[in-house]
């Protein structure tokens, strides 16, 4: 007894080799499946993360296009009025007596037989 505690010897027999190469091959199974496993780990965490990623510019990408839509939206409403504005003056502007109102307003036109005084727009100082 040399070593304290080591009673049992290891039979060097056929059943003896049998089982080691049976726990050998286990122990290669066993690593085979870990790697197997982290593998897997990361091609799916890859995935998951370019999944992520393209959804995370896709809802950027429609954010922008939304703000985009609104902005000529309100462009589009602004140019409508503006539309309308311009129709309304060309059917004012169709009307002889309106025509002639401007020209009396701006341009002092005046009927035959009427006088234009020019009234200044500030009140006396006295």
């Amino acid at each position: 007894m040399s070593k304290k505690g080591k009673t049992v010897t290891r039979l060097n027999s056929n059943y003896m080799q049998q089982y080691d190469v049976y726990i050998e091959r286990q122990r290669r199974k066993k690593q085979r499946l870990y790697r197997r496993l982290v593998l897997f780990s990361l091609i799916a965490v890859l995935a998951i993360g370019s999944m992520a990623t393209y959804h995370f510019k896709q809802r950027m990408l429609q954010a922008d296009k939304r703000e985009q839509y609104e902005q000529l939206e309100d462009k589009f409403t602004t140019l409508k009025q503006e539309e309308k504005n311009f129709k309304e003056e060309i059917e004012l502007l169709n009307n002889d007596e309106y025509i002639l109102e401007i020209a009396r307003t701006n341009y002092f036109f005046s009927k035959e037989g009427e006088l234009i005084f020019k009234i200044g727009d500030e009140s006396p100082s006295y």
